[in-house]
Formats: C-alpha cells, sequence, structure tokens
C-alpha cells in the first residue's frame, strides 16, 4: 500500500531547478515529511489500540455486546488520535496555506498572506511548556493588526526535532517558495 505522506520529502530533493516539483497543485501537500517523534507516538497509539481492541474481543466472548462495544469505541478514538498526530502540519495548495493542528484547522488563502519567514526565537520543545532557542517558520497575514498566530513549523517540533537540521531549512524554504509563486499571482 502507498504511503504518499512518506515521500513527500523526496520529490523536493529532486528537483532541484523546479521549487514547486508538483504537477496537481491544487492538491493539498505537506511538503516534509513526519518526524520521527509525531511516528513514533502515533505507532505507540497504534500499539495500545490492538490491546484494547484484543480485549474487546476478549470481553465480547465473556461478557456483554455492550460492554465491548464501548471497549471498541475506545479503540476507535484511539485509532483516530493516532491518525490524526500524523496529519497534524502544514499543508500547500494553489489555494492556500493550511495549518492542521490536532483539534483545529485553519486555512489562510494566499491573498491574505503577507509574508512567511522563518526567524531565531525561543521555541516550545515538542509543544511542551519548555522553552528552548531555535527557529520557527512564522506567517504573518495582511489585515491583521497586532494578530499573534502560533508558529507554522519549528526546528524543535515532532516533526524535526532529532532530524538533520537541514530537514527544517527544507521544509521552511518549500512552504516559503510556495507563499512566493502564489502571493505574486
Amino acid at each position: 500500500m502507498p504511503l504518499p505522506f512518506l515521500t513527500a520529502d523526496r520529490a523536493f530533493d529532486t528537483a532541484d531547478d523546479a521549487a514547486l516539483p508538483y504537477d496537481d497543485r491544487d492538491r493539498w501537500r505537506r511538503p516534509y515529511r513526519p518526524g520521527p517523534w509525531r511516528v513514533g507516538a502515533a505507532a505507540i497509539l497504534l500499539l495500545l489500540a490492538s490491546f484494547v481492541l484484543f480485549a474487546g474481543v476478549v470481553i465480547a466472548a465473556t461478557a456483554t455486546l455492550s460492554s465491548a462495544g464501548a471497549v471498541f469505541g475506545i479503540a476507535l478514538v484511539v485509532v483516530g488520535c493516532a491518525l490524526r498526530m500524523l496529519r497534524t502540519g502544514v499543508w500547500v495548495s494553489a489555494r492556500g496555506l493550511r495549518h492542521v493542528a490536532f483539534l483545529t484547522t485553519r486555512t489562510t488563502p494566499w491573498e491574505q498572506v503577507a509574508s512567511v519567514r522563518t526567524v531565531q526565537q525561543p521555541v516550545r520543545w515538542l509543544g511542551l511548556p519548555r522553552t528552548v532557542q531555535g527557529q520557527a517558520l512564522l506567517l504573518v497575514r495582511r489585515g491583521r493588526a497586532a494578530e499573534t498566530l502560533p508558529p507554522l513549523l519549528t526546528s524543535h517540533n515532532a516533526d524535526f526535532l532529532g532530524r538533520d537540521p537541514l530537514a527544517f531549512d527544507r521544509a521552511a524554504d518549500s512552504v516559503e517558495a510556495w507563499a512566493d509563486e502564489y502571493r505574486r499571482s
């Protein structure tokens, strides 16, 4: 079964002269691969879901079906959380920039984007309250006075912690290239 979210970064590695190497630009794409922390946490959640599903089968064989249904429902919620965790990140298309968080999704059309830039600043380590010095990719909107938006990407989030430092630079450059291309048109 092909997993297209694992091959997103390779398209940018192989295209030297094209900043936007995709043919179908209307499709939402993540211009980088999910990081090891995000994939590891999702794998642990899926492992937990397998144990809960096994417990549901045992409960269905030995107890009432309503209690087994509740356990199966819990397993579905855990699987849904794992899938949503893999889906979080920054997605781009010809229509705009989409920042997918665990519970929310914020889409900004390219017409509202004033700039996308990388800055040095204190960033959260894996989204926890602890901050470290790192890089962040910030979105500045047009017409929004002093609105504080969370960073799109950081060098210490679950996608880039523990990876080659150039991975964050490639991802930030890719998102900036999409922004430069579509803000002009």
